[in-house]
């Protein structure tokens, strides 16, 4: 099998990347961690010592190179070894075990041993906490899954320090913060580039106020006849401007304004090439305080006093957290959407509590206009 080194050395004699410095110190890790996998007899055993490093935490700003070399080193593992997810989609497989798992003692643990027997190396895409909840079940199973042996590569925009963002009850999760900086070797890409925006050639699927340019682009790329009714998205029903064998087009509101979750993302984008949205507003809204439920997104612990809980939000701002996720699954899923909205890219979205997570939407929407990015998938499914 090639490792990551040689394959990044074949991809650039072949131009398909361009080199860049500030991405070999992540390379180099990630070639130690092929070598310990590769080399099993000769890795460490479990010892009452120092913890031996189990993986490689990288971070940095958006389109520096993290997914790209994560996905470089997980093509190099043979097949059973490696388990390749999105955040969100691990998330989701975490709470479905646990719902299966329900008055079992020790839970975590067993989700942790049969994840240990699927995979030597666990592969997280976006690794982000904002919900308290999720932050301590993930503190629980990464602490199982480190005693079990496994490794975990991780990319994230943010340090490890700083994964639990939220001040409120940052504390409870702070021995997981710890226990991830010893077992995990974190490197920052650094470089100045985002590498999403390299590719030359564009294709337009941002349009200003221009349905006309979405009406068109559908009668171009659509396959069968179109429906106006609703379709079934995780058993619920969603209104849709048109739908074909390969299209969905709904309304922003329709979709990201509602009681919808990653999980409706994730379906839409396992079953359409290309999704199209029309009717998106301005995003941008000023922030405004307000206290939270006692309770919300806490867990079963408690959330402490309430007048404690201030949390600054824009009037759009559920709304643009569906969003982010949308585009995060379609990428993720190499699915191409077609926009229409009120405002161009770059004016959507620049005043709210989001903006650290909107820079990684605006770039994926700036490569989804490149031809590059559109062959992955979309053009192939013509």
């Amino acid at each position: 099998m090639a490792s990551p080194s040689l394959i990044y050395k074949q991809k650039l004699q072949q131009q398909e990347v361009c080199f860049d410095a500030h991405q070999q110190a992540a390379l180099s890790a990630l070639e130690r961690v092929y070598i310990e996998l590769m080399t099993p007899n000769e890795a460490p055993e479990k010892l009452d010592r120092e913890p031996p490093i189990q993986g490689v935490y990288l971070w940095g700003d958006v389109g520096r190179g993290k997914t790209f070399l994560m996905d470089l080193f997980y093509a190099c593992l043979p097949e059973g070894v490696g388990l390749r997810l999105h955040f969100h989609h691990f998330m989701a497989r975490l709470h479905r075990e646990l719902n299966l798992a329900f008055g079992q003692k020790n839970p975590l643990q067993g989700i942790a041993k049969r994840l240990a027997s699927e995979c030597k190396v666990l592969c997280f895409d976006e690794f982000f906490v904002s919900d308290i909840g999720d932050a301590m079940l993930l503190g629980g199973l990464v602490e199982a899954l480190f005693a079990e042996g496994v490794l975990l590569v991780a990319t994230s925009n943010i340090p490890i320090d700083g994964l639990f963002q939220s001040q409120l009850q940052k504390q409870r999760f702070e021995p997981s913060i710890a226990l991830l900086q010893r077992h995990l070797e974190s490197i920052n890409l650094q470089g100045e580039e985002d590498h999403r925006l390299r590719h030359k050639g564009t294709d337009p699927v941002y349009f200003v106020r221009d349905e006309n340019a979405l009406e068109l682009a559908f009668l171009t790329l659509t396959h069968g006849s179109a429906s106006y009714l609703p379709i079934s998205v995780c058993r619920r029903p969603i209104k849709v401007r048109k739908v074909s064998q390969n299209i969905a087009w709904f309304d922003f509101f329709d979709l990201c304004d509602g009681p919808r979750s990653s999980l409706d993302y994730i379906e839409l984008a396992e079953r359409f090439p290309y999704l199209f949205i029309s009717g998106i507003p301005l995003l941008s809204s000023e922030p405004y305080e307000h206290i939270k439920a006692r309770g919300t997104e806490d867990g079963a612990v408690g959330s402490g006093t309430t007048g404690e809980r201030q949390v600054s939000l824009g009037i759009n701002d559920d709304a643009v957290r569906r969003f982010i996720s949308l585009v995060d699954e379609c990428y993720d899923h190499q699915v191409v959407l077609y926009l229409s909205a009120e405002v161009p890219l770059a004016a959507l979205y620049q005043n709210g509590a989001l903006l650290f997570e909107f820079r990684r939407t605006y770039s994926r929407l700036t490569e989804m206009q490149s031809l590059h990015y559109q062959s992955l998938r979309g053009y192939l499914a013509k």
